[in-house]
């Protein structure tokens, strides 16, 4: 299997949106809002080098795992990471964090974190095996500044 990795564009959002939709944990992280193709959209342009998807180098050009993430100029996030089912333990998140930790660096961000539900067990094991480890010294808090975009748990 040939996998490639490239920047995001705003026109892989329809192959990104089906990835999101392969797997319930992603599915249960998007928004109406945030994560339609115009809030994409403006999260690419803020963020258009720290964005990357693996495919398929074949005919199909198959997307089969996308990582988003973003900085303030200080700090980092990882707003979605996912790797279809089907595709999963060959090293392709591996392969996506360390592009987007590379492109972090180069933009003089030394620091990251990564939401992650707390019952994906397999998401959070994937983290501490990348070096990410478990703050429990911080509450996390949000507000929703939109009606259609769910307060969460």
């Amino acid at each position: 299997m040939n996998i490639e990795i490239r920047p995001v564009v705003i026109e892989d959002y329809n192959g990104i949106y089906e990835l999101w939709n392969s797997t319930e944990q992603s599915r249960r992280a998007l928004n109406p809002v945030d994560d339609s193709k115009d809030g994409i959209e403006r999260y690419l342009k803020r963020n258009p080098t720290t964005c990357f998807l693996a495919y398929l180098n074949d005919d199909i050009k198959k997307i089969v795992g996308v990582i988003l993430t973003g900085h303030d100029g200080r700090r980092a996030i990882v707003h979605h990471m996912c790797v279809h089912p089907d595709y999963r333990r060959q090293g392709i998140a591996g392969l996506l964090v360390q592009k987007a930790e590379d492109a972090l660096r180069k933009e003089g961000i030394s620091k990251i974190f990564g939401l992650v539900f707390k019952d994906n067990d397999a998401a959070n094991a994937f983290w501490e095996q990348q070096g990410y480890t478990l703050r429990t010294n911080l509450n996390y808090r949000n507000k929703s500044l939109n009606k259609e975009v769910p307060q969460g748990e």
